[in-house]
Order: C-alpha cells, then sequence, then structure tokens
C-alpha cells in the first residue's frame, strides 16, 4: 500500500480515482455463530506494522495534496471458518502475531463451542473494513483551493441570508 500511494501521482490522471479498501486495525473480533446467534470470543490482536505504515502514507499524501479523499465509508465482514484447525491456520497467516498465548485460548474456546453443537456452530471471524476513495489532486488545483478556503470562510446556517434585492410585493411574491 505505501509503494502504491507512492507511485499514484505518476500512474494516476489528474481526477483519476484510486480505491483504498482495508481493514480497520482497531476492530477484529472473534466469536461462535450458532442458531442465528452471535457469541462474542474475544479479540484478535496483532502489531499491524504494514497498515499502520500505509496509514502515516495515506496520511502524508493527502496533507501534500498527491490525493484527495472524496468519501469514506466502513462496513463488516464475517469470515466463516468451520474448524479450529482452519482458525488457527488463518491466525498464524493473516497476523504477524500468530504464537500469542490470547489467540490459543480463542482457538481452544471456539472448538469447545463447536463440540457442543456439532454440524451447526461455526467460528466467524468479524472484520470491519474502511474504504477510502481517493482522487489524484494536481499542485495547482490543490493550491488554489487551499487559497480559496483560507480567504472565503463558508458561511454556516446561521450566517446565511436572504439577498438584498429580493423584496416582498403586496401579493407575497417575490420581485427583484
Amino acid at each position: 500500500m505505501v509503494h502504491a500511494l507512492r507511485q499514484a501521482r505518476r500512474v494516476l490522471k489528474p481526477d483519476g480515482v484510486l480505491i483504498d479498501l482495508r481493514p480497520d486495525i482497531r476492530y477484529f473480533r472473534a466469536g461462535i455463530l450458532a442458531a442465528g446467534r452471535y457469541r462474542y470470543l474475544g479479540i484478535i490482536r496483532d502489531r499491524f506494522d504494514g497498515a499502520r505504515a500505509a496509514n502515516r502514507a495515506l496520511t502524508q499524501s493527502l496533507a501534500q495534496g498527491v490525493l484527495r479523499q472524496a468519501s469514506r465509508t466502513r462496513f463488516e465482514i464475517d469470515l466463516v471458518l468451520r474448524s479450529p484447525a482452519a482458525f488457527r491456520e488463518w491466525i498464524a497467516e493473516f497476523t504477524d502475531r500468530g504464537d500469542l498465548p490470547e489467540h490459543e485460548r480463542l482457538v481452544q474456546q471456539a472448538d469447545r463451542a463447536l463440540r457442543r453443537r456439532p454440524g451447526e456452530a461455526v467460528i466467524v471471524v468479524r472484520l470491519r473494513l474502511v474504504m477510502r476513495v481517493l482522487v489524484r489532486g494536481t499542485a495547482r488545483r490543490t493550491a488554489a483551493r487551499s487559497a480559496r478556503s483560507a480567504r472565503q470562510p463558508r458561511p454556516g446556517p446561521s450566517l446565511t441570508r436572504r439577498p438584498s434585492s429580493t423584496v416582498r410585493g403586496k401579493r407575497g411574491a417575490l420581485q427583484a
């Protein structure tokens, strides 16, 4: 992601769009889904070094005007795993810290829950994803936009007023 952001200016045309879709590093939950009910087991922990570096690079690109954020949304997805072995494998593959004792505790809790309800319970890893639509800015347009916003503060609802050339006539119609 860091390399992609560095190359965005070179690769994207002016006003070109880059979609950034990454997991929210603060939201990794594990649970059991049985009979349509989700039971929370715990948090999956990691250092998230790559995600933190990508966040820093994105912040820097936005501050420099290389990219501007057009929109941002969050949504959750459920990753369904059918066995403790698959859960353990996913933790080892996806996280940098798959060997933490609390991860093994989560796997053991999931194993016990699956044994209590064989065939109907599954392990669910709930992830929150953040999707950003980023647009390549141009240095001239970004500078003009920041200068314009510095000169003209946007009026809030309390500052809005009717233009002075608009008056009400005898019949209530607006006349110029």
